[in-house]
């Protein structure tokens, strides 16, 4: 799987749930991806957040203005 800038995932998998794995964040802040490799395009929200919780991934929504989803704060 190839790593991918969070820019070049959000014009590959445009306005949709992902799954990344081997999240490098910007900053180290730990919440603003730099680059990710995407595991999952295929899994609802919900899918997502239970392998979140198992902490197999991290979980994020493709949207380009970068707001979060309605229900996701309390994910991240």
């Amino acid at each position: 799987m190839e790593r991918l800038t969070w820019e070049q995932i959000q014009e590959q998998y445009p306005d949709q749930w992902v799954g990344l794995t081997d999240v490098q964040y910007m900053d180290n802040d730990g919440i603003s991806v730099e680059s990710a490799v995407v595991k999952y395009t295929d899994k609802t929200k919900s899918e997502l957040t239970r392998l979140v919780l198992k902490g197999e991934i991290i979980s994020r929504h493709t949207n380009p203005d970068g707001h979060l989803q309605f229900g996701m704060a309390g994910v991240l």
